[in-house]
């Protein structure tokens, strides 16, 4: 998908207004070390240091959607308890309201509680009642999701297979979707997937479509096959499959079809990546968007999250920062803020920053060693560009040969180039401390001069090294023996 165009839709979008009906549960995860084996049994002690409680299940749905700024109605279930309570509580400073949540005093709100050490889950302990609603509770979820349907640009149906989306429930909700002319979209459960007949499309993971169609897929074309046999025993208008480190594939009634490679660097936690693909699929259909571009979309946001630990939302900001950090040569040019999205982007997924900066008027051989030097330590290298109006101030009248445009956009077409960005002080001080990186590098040259914002990076923990220079290489010199002129002494 050509990046200019997601870039344009997620600036286009507005504000939709999308409704999750679903199994809603709290997701608790307690962190620590391990460092010994139980001496009452062969398991290892986990030495606990923190929890944190975040949205699960159609929560997270919902988180997901607020996350990029949409308005959210949530219907589901929740015991009348301590979790629940706290639930809710998770669900107000979120900014999504807890009027459609159902309180049935005969069954637990669900927990699912995560033990984890490092990035590795240890152990999970789930406290719920998985049994299909019935009577008062089942009629309050019918009533409250069917009065919110018309009212939406899109519905979501989130099944964990925890007894909300009953076969009353599931009929009745899409019925009004489709009376309504209101897309649904089903991230599905289980074997049976006729119970979502007339959804508009589904979104099961490889394994799950597999236990639905009752045998494997192994490659492309099987994915294909049975994403077509879905359609027709869902009477969908699209089936989608994620493949994991293969993607995403989608397949339209109609016979069109695509995969979106996928977009993940590192994967620390696949917890709660069906949650964001359904959700941010919601959102553009939502928006009218065609599936192509929603799809595309969606797999970017699920490349985020995939890259932290637990349940996660990502938010707009983030999202264009990771379109430009996966976008052609010329994405890597940043202005504004997003300098910051980005860096905060690359902390959240453990990189090592690396910052360096100049004029890079015309480039030479001097220049390549210099940046290949700098990245070589750490995992992504940042360059500040001085302005034209800089460098006249600091070069004098006839410079830059290059305006700071182009000079921007040949610096990011170099591979060990992760971002480009441009300022207009004499010194990148400023810049700096926007960025705060982990390795701040200049050349030798500076040894004597001083490097500037040597203090503010060792403040911060950071590091300052000094990069050899090749000697006889420099823009001066270039320019001079362009003129005609012997080049000056290094």
């Amino acid at each position: 998908m050509v990046f200019e165009l997601l870039e344009q839709r997620l600036a286009e979008l507005k504000t939709p207004r999308v409704l999750i009906v679903g199994d809603v549960m709290l997701d608790r995860y307690v962190a620590g070390e391990v460092s010994r084996i139980s001496p009452e049994a062969p398991i290892p002690v986990l030495a606990a240091s923190s929890s944190e409680e975040k949205l699960g299940g159609a929560g997270n749905v919902a988180f997901n959607l607020r996350s990029m700024d949409a308005e959210v109605e949530l219907v589901g279930v929740i015991g009348d308890d301590g979790w629940g309570r706290q639930l809710r509580d998770i669900l107000s400073e979120a900014g999504i309201g807890a009027e459609g949540l159902v309180v049935d005093a005969g069954r637990p709100t669900s927990l699912k509680t995560r033990m984890v050490s490092g990035v590795q889950q240890m152990l999970r302990v789930d406290w719920e009642d998985a049994s299909a609603l019935s009577g008062d509770a089942q009629a309050a979820v019918l009533e409250r999701a069917k009065s919110q349907v018309a009212a939406c640009d899109a519905v979501v149906l989130s099944d964990y297979g925890k007894g909300v989306l009953t076969s009353d429930v599931l009929r009745a909700v899409i019925d009004a979707a489709r009376a309504s002319g209101t897309p649904v979209l089903v991230d599905p459960k289980g074997s049976d997937f006729a119970k979502y007949r007339g959804a508009t499309l589904i979104t099961p993971n490889r394994k799950e479509a597999e236990e639905a169609l009752g045998r494997k897929l192994p490659d492309l074309a099987a994915v294909a096959a049975g994403a077509e046999e879905l359609i027709g025993v869902s009477e969908l208008d699209c089936a989608i499959i994620t493949l994991g480190a293969e993607g995403i594939y989608y397949r339209t009634k109609d016979g069109r079809d695509g995969r979106e490679a996928t977009r993940a660097r590192a994967v620390f936690d696949v917890t709660g990546a069906g949650d964001t693909v359904v959700a941010q699929l919601a959102l553009y259909l939502a928006a009218g968007y065609d599936l192509g571009v929603a799809v595309a979309l969606a797999n970017h946001a699920a490349g985020v999250v995939v890259a932290r630990l637990g349940t996660n939302g990502v938010t707009r900001k983030e999202l264009q920062a990771k379109l430009r950090e996966t976008a052609p040569d010329t994405g890597k040019v940043l202005a504004g803020d997003e300098v910051e999205h980005l860096v905060a982007a690359w902390r959240r997924e453990g990189k090592r920053v690396v910052f360096t900066n100049g004029c890079f008027d015309i480039l030479h051989t001097g220049h390549v060693n210099y940046l290949r030097f700098a990245r070589s330590h750490g995992d992504v290298l940042l360059v500040g560009v001085n302005d034209d109006a800089s460098v006249k101030r600091l070069k004098g009248p006839e410079r830059p040969v290059n305006c700071v445009g182009d000079r921007m956009e040949v610096l990011a077409a170099m591979e060990m180039v992760d971002a480009v960005c441009a300022f207009g002080d004499d010194t990148p001080a400023t810049l700096i401390e926007r960025v705060t990186p982990d390795v701040l590098v200049k050349g030798e040259d500076w040894a004597d001069k001083g490097v500037v914002g040597r203090e503010w990076v060792e403040k911060h923990g950071g590091q300052v090294v000094l990069a050899p220079l090749v000697a006889g290489r420099s823009t001066t010199n270039i320019l001079e023996r362009a003129k005609g002129s012997s080049p000056k002494p290094e």
